[in-house]
């Protein structure tokens, strides 16, 4: 059983950066796709990035190439999303998910989820 925390959330101005990052606990995090996905209020959950843990292969929603980065530290059972650029419309919770055998944009594909971080994107 693969637990998840998220930590890093937090008000920023437009234009502004952070850095989200999830802790796993758990066997073999190295052995789990992962990913991001965030749901703003009144929206379903959508998805903003994913790392294979393969071949560390990446994919972003358009919305956010360019500004955001997905990576992931093995030794430290930990994956990041590094958040440049920051609009207004990126205020959301950013929940992060895992799965062993899917790498998938779709949330019904993953199995572990923690519980959110909120960022809140000022104009």
């Amino acid at each position: 059983q693969l637990q998840l925390v998220e930590s890093g959330g937090g008000l920023v101005q437009a234009g502004g950066s952070l850095r989200l990052s999830c802790a796993a606990s758990g066997p073999t995090f190295s052995r789990y796709h992962m990913a991001w996905f965030r749901q703003a209020p009144g929206k379903e959950r959508e998805f903003v990035a994913a790392i294979k843990w393969t071949d560390y292969n990446t994919y972003y929603t358009d919305s956010v190439k360019g500004r955001f980065t997905i990576s992931r530290d093995n030794a430290k059972n930990t994956v990041y999303l590094q958040m440049n650029s920051l609009k207004p419309e990126d205020t959301a919770v950013y929940y992060c998910a895992a799965d062993t055998k899917y790498y998938s944009v779709s949330r019904l594909a993953y199995d572990y989820w923690g519980q959110g971080t909120q960022v809140t994107v000022s104009s």
